[in-house]
């Protein structure tokens, strides 16, 4: 029952729509009038500027890494165990389907970041999905794949390092719900310009 419980916090901590909230407080603004009308910090920064978009990726990231850091310091449940995944993924699911809007919620970009920072720090499995979103930042224009490709270049690197059965299962419904909310965005990938030359130069050689 205890169990329970902490993961239905944890989903309510990440449902809490700080981004949102914000821009009501201190713009008198709903954010979700700007961008593509998601309620994330991408479109506080749209509607207010760096320190309100920034302010909102503290939040948002926050409200994911709280719940999945005090679970492992305070808690007696194995990391590697279905009840630990629970408790993981549920801030991002809060953010991506918050009751307390409707149940359309972000895109679950900083939630996913707080998770993975709770597990691993500043290393390792956060620096391989930040490098490889910069990577395909770099390589390509649809910022959907970024955020999706460089998720996967999480579960490549869980695979590789052979971690345990249960992260990756935790990094493949993580997946499942970012692409999910990024599914209209979507797009066929785009190459960017200097990449997109350099292959038809192979192809005429």
């Amino acid at each position: 029952m205890q169990i329970i419980i902490y993961v239905l916090l944890s989903f309510l901590s990440g449902a809490i729509p700080y981004s949102l909230i914000l821009g009501k407080v201190f713009l008198k603004k709903d954010i979700r009038d700007y961008g593509d009308g998601n309620p994330g910090a991408a479109n506080a920064w749209k509607a207010g500027g760096p320190v309100l978009g920034l302010a909102s990726v503290l939040m948002d990231v926050l409200k994911a890494f709280l719940p999945v850091y005090y679970a492992l310091v305070s808690f007696n449940i194995p990391v590697y165990s279905p009840s630990f995944v629970a408790i993981a993924i549920a801030p991002v699911a809060g953010h991506a389907f918050s009751p307390f809007l409707s149940f359309r919620g972000g895109k679950a970009v900083a939630s996913t970041y707080g998770i993975w920072l709770a597990l691993y720090g500043l290393t390792d499995g956060l620096l391989v999905m930040a490098l490889g979103s910069a990577f395909f930042f770099i390589l390509q224009t649809i910022d959907a794949w970024t955020v999706v490709l460089g998720m996967v270049s999480l579960m490549v690197y869980l695979f590789l390092s052979n971690a345990e059965t249960y992260l990756r299962l935790l990094c493949l419904m993580n997946i499942t719900i970012v692409a999910y909310r990024h599914r209209k965005d979507l797009k066929p990938i785009k190459l960017r310009p200097i990449f997109a030359t350099m292959i038809r130069r192979i192809k005429w050689i």
